[in-house]
């Protein structure tokens, strides 16, 4: 049942194609549907899965006999997470994009198309069909920043697209050197896994393929594609890089990277983890002097990016669940905070200067535009009650266990990550000259309801899953104790 989120995109992806450019409520009724569609498979998916960590298989058919590739797709509790993030993020970003006149039926068909591969990547335990859908969800990316983008359109797309691309051929190159090593049988990764990598292969197969998915995961120093690609993004383009996009990396680097070379992982894991927390630091102290609204929330996802990456370093229980869970939160929380700086207050105020917007009295013109931010806001901040706070201290907590001072300096990330986002809410909605100039600027229109209805479910989310985090952690916890994970465990504190 859930590769049909893959089919019913790609389904999407023709019947918008097949609409006549006039009709453009169709277009966006088509869209949200095959969203809809797609988020509905992924709850129902998480109920019928069980909470033993087992993996299931969804379809496995011999795809390329004479290589050893299958068509393999599959789903387990960390699996099954990240689809559902997919699909709530998809459907939001449809209804922050209900304003999209200019080439309507080709926006919602590449928008759909990169939602169908990022399904694909969650679902793939076959590592060819992996990197296929990897690289069918780089493809969309390009067109929707570089057509529907803004500020320095061309120049975001294409740094993104060369980024991503580069860090594609690392972990092609890693995933062929695996594939031979191994005896030239099987891309299965299940199998794969169990082979016993010469360390001396680990050493340098490791590092290729972590920071080759690292690299769209925003890992310091690799990580200037992503404020200059959100910034020149479109809204709901915006919501799906920071939201799903950025954890195909994280979920790469864990499910390829760190499965296959443990004993890599090992040589390399301090390194990595150092990487992380400079990621924290820097992301968080460079959004604090920022005066473009949308660098501020870029930046930021840098730095809640370096807190996955982090987690995943601690190789132990907790830090690894509150990496995934950090995956969700960050996608739910992040893609709020680009709705409302994007499609709320730019696509209104025409500027995402900090100076201009602290003028037009935002905090009275769009009351509901600023009591979001200041949720959203709080939410990234990890304010108890939010899912941001129960990930960041699972993470704290594990890296705390195995790195103490590395998570002393992740806390500081955090106490910056406070300063910054009051900052920004209250020079753009709350700051003195604009209550004493407000009057000067004409009304702005008012947030429609397609945007308070995707405003209000990403806010729920994030409070559901922060009060009950149970619902996520009884499917992240057990998939590290199955056999995929042996070699993982082995050189961790299980």
């Amino acid at each position: 049942m859930l590769a049909w989120t893959v089919y019913i995109s790609f389904i999407g992806v023709l019947a918008v194609l097949c609409l006549p450019e006039r009709m453009v409520r169709a277009t966006r009724a088509v869209a949200l549907v095959a969203a809809l569609a797609g988020l509905g498979l992924a709850v129902a998916g998480i109920a019928r899965h069980g909470l033993d960590g087992s993996m299931t298989t969804i379809v496995k058919h011999v795809w390329v006999r004479g290589l050893g590739i299958d068509y393999y797709l599959g789903a387990d509790g960390i699996s099954l997470v990240l689809v559902l993030l997919t699909g709530i993020a998809a459907t939001a970003g449809i209804l922050f994009s209900w304003n999209i006149e200019h080439r309507a039926k080709e926006f919602f068909a590449f928008y759909l198309a990169l939602i169908g591969g990022v399904y694909g990547v969650f679902l793939s335990f076959d590592l060819f069909l992996l990197f296929v859908f990897y690289e069918l969800a780089i493809i969309p990316k390009y067109f929707l920043i570089a057509i529907w983008g803004s500020t320095n359109r061309e120049y975001g797309a294409m740094k993104l697209a060369l980024y991503s691309f580069i860090g594609s051929a690392m972990v092609l190159l890693g995933i062929v050197a695996a594939y031979v090593v191994a005896g030239s049988r099987t891309m299965d990764l299940f199998e794969l896994a169990k082979y016993p990598f010469p360390e001396s292969f680990q050493f340098w197969a490791f590092p290729l393929v972590f920071v080759g998915f690292a690299i769209l995961a925003g890992l310091w120093p690799f990580h200037t594609w992503a404020p200059g690609g959100h910034v020149a993004a479109p809204t709901a383009a915006s919501m799906l890089l920071a939201g799903v996009v950025m954890k195909l990396g994280a979920y790469g680097a864990l499910r390829v990277a760190m499965t296959l070379f443990p004993q890599g992982l090992a040589i390399w894991r301090d390194t990595i983890a150092l990487l992380a927390v400079v990621g924290i630091v820097y992301g968080a102290l460079v959004a604090l002097v920022q005066t473009d609204f949308k660098f501020v929330i870029g930046y930021s996802s840098v730095s809640h990016m370096g807190f996955v990456l982090l987690g995943l370093m601690t190789i132990n229980a907790v830090g690894l669940s509150g990496a995934v869970l950090q995956m969700f939160s960050h996608g739910i929380i992040a893609g709020l905070l680009f709705a409302v700086v994007g499609r709320m207050v730019y696509d209104r105020a025409h500027t995402r200067d900090l100076g201009a917007l602290e003028e037009m009295g935002l905090g009275r013109a769009l009351p509901f535009a600023a009591v979001t931010f200041a949720v959203a806001g709080f939410a990234s901040m990890g304010l108890p009650g939010f899912s941001g706070f129960v990930a960041e201290l699972q993470v704290l907590i594990g890296a705390w266990y195995a790195f103490p001072t590395f998570a002393a300096l992740a806390g500081l990330g955090i106490v910056i990550g406070a300063a910054y986002t009051l900052r920004a809410l209250q020079k753009a909605f709350y700051g003195e000259v604009a209550e004493s100039r407000s009057g000067a600027h004409p009304p702005l229109p008012p947030i429609t309801l397609p945007e308070k209805i995707g405003a209000i479910m990403l806010v729920t989310v994030a409070v559901v899953v922060g009060l009950y985090p149970k619902l996520l952690l009884d499917l992240i916890g057990p998939s590290f104790y199955s056999p995929l994970f042996d070699g993982l465990r082995a050189k961790g504190a299980f």
